[in-house]
């Protein structure tokens, strides 16, 4: 049985940091994608950052880049998402996903999902 365990979200004010984790079960991490997606309130899931297995290729929506950092530990079956400078505009719940692909950003590209922890920043 899969399982991913999202942990680290919070309240935390504007232009503060938070790491976010992913402990995964289950299945060969080290053979998979791994994804974050966020979903606020009232809006579609979407994108925000990816790594392929070995963890050098990533790729980040535009609304992040430069200020999260996706990043794995294979041994540790564990993938995490640095987020630092902080905006009211990424309060959101933050998912983990999987996939047996390369790095990409559809939902449908992930057929491991968590079940989400919840960012609220503080404007």
């Amino acid at each position: 049985q899969v399982q991913l365990v999202e942990s680290g979200g919070g309240l935390m004010q504007a232009g503060g940091s938070l790491r976010l984790s992913c402990a995964a079960s289950g299945l060969t991490f080290s053979a998979y994608a791994m994804a974050w997606f966020r979903q606020a309130p009232g809006k579609e899931r979407e994108f925000i950052a990816g790594i392929n297995w070995k963890g050098d290729r990533t790729s980040y929506a535009d609304s992040v880049k430069g200020r999260f950092t996706i990043s794995r530990d294979n041994a540790k079956n564990t993938v995490y998402l640095q987020m630092n400078s902080l905006k009211s505009e990424d309060t959101a719940v933050y998912y983990c996903a999987g996939g047996l692909s390369r790095v990409a950003s559809r939902l449908t590209d992930y057929n491991n999902w968590g079940q989400g922890t919840q960012v609220t920043v503080s404007s």
